[in-house]
């Protein structure tokens, strides 16, 4: 049975109504070809169910606790929150936050096997995608946030406000500003797979010119106000083509010394080895997306740490911190 909802459950530790209404449909189309199968989907969504239900045990992370006579609550938290790296968050945030991502995490997976098994059933296949997608894109939207809490440009009161958004998002599973920014990280990846690279010249126009048409205002806008930023453009480009803004640099380079006015993507690879730096993304594997995130990320953290050039960070951060910083204005 679905865990129902209450006050003390988080809506990101239970399975909305229309999730569950898919998958009960799901199981009902397998039962008909796959007994087995249909069967493999009940158990796992038992345990993802049961997951969430544990999870919601602990208390809320904005309930406040005595220890030993010292008060541990929601303002200890935000002061946590707002002086620790995101490389040592992990022991300074509750249990339940830790629990809860993992859940979301738990819930990928389960998606994930759901998207495996009727991957030619477009009627499922497609809300099952848009609900990973958000998951992927939740995950992402953590780690911005993280990353603006550590940003030396954002002033201590508007980091404040994100480190109390943060613990929103884990104690109800939404807040005002993740339900914005997570529908147009959605619609970024959107409009990314509707105008997969063609490299062609590698300057990027033809690219940025049909994702854009794809992509809604407030990413015109930002593109638009940020057009005279190498950081956004070398990212933008690494986001474009799926390739580091060094290799970006050894192709132009070469294009430029032997005259060659295109290449496609084999060209591409011969020039830079079989292995490509940053993950492909593959329209069959939505993990890939976050993978491919992820690489981006540490890659611009390596590049920020040892001073080198191209742009230290990704563009779904540069676009949430722009977002950000303009609701403040």
């Amino acid at each position: 049975m679905p865990l129902s909802r209450s006050k003390n459950v988080s809506a990101m530790l239970v399975l909305h109504e229309g999730e569950e209404q898919l998958i009960g449909e799901i199981e009902a189309w397998l039962g008909q070809r796959n007994p087995e199968e249909s069967q493999m989907v009940r158990d796992r969504m038992e345990c993802l169910r049961g997951l969430g239900e544990a999870v919601s045990k602990y208390s809320s992370v904005r309930e406040a606790q005595m220890l030993r006579g010292e008060s541990r609550g929601e303002d200890k938290l935000i002061e946590s929150l707002c002086s620790f790296s995101s490389a040592s968050h992990l022991l300074h945030i509750p249990t339940k936050v830790v629990a809860a991502r993992s859940f979301l995490v738990a819930k990928f997976h389960a998606f994930s096997l759901l998207a495996l098994l009727v991957r030619e059933k477009s009627e499922y296949y497609e809300p099952l995608r848009r609900i990973i997608l958000s998951i992927i894109s939740t995950l992402m939207a953590e780690e911005v946030y993280f990353s603006c809490l550590e940003d030396p440009a954002f002033p201590n009161a508007l980091k404040t406000g994100i480190a109390d958004d943060l613990i929103s998002l884990w104690d109800s599973g939404v807040d005002p500003r993740a339900i914005r920014h997570l529908s147009a990280l959605e619609a970024l990846w959107t409009a990314r797979e509707s105008a997969p690279p063609s490299f062609g010249t590698m300057d990027g126009t033809s690219e940025l010119l049909r994702i854009t048409i794809d992509m809604d205002d407030d990413w015109q806008e930002f593109l638009v106000e940020e057009s005279t930023s190498d950081e956004a453009k070398w990212a933008l480009e690494e986001f474009l083509f799926s390739l580091t803004y060094e290799e970006i640099q050894e192709v132009r380079s070469r294009l430029r010394r032997f005259g060659i006015p295109a290449v496609n993507y084999d060209e591409v690879r011969s020039y830079l080895g079989s292995k490509p730096a940053y993950t492909m993304v593959k329209g069959a594997d939505i993990k890939s997306i976050y993978d491919f995130y992820v690489d981006r990320r540490d890659t611009a953290l390596f590049r920020k740490r040892v001073g080198a050039p191209g742009p230290i960070h990704t563009l779904e951060e540069l676009y949430l911190k722009y977002r950000i910083l303009m609701e403040q204005q």
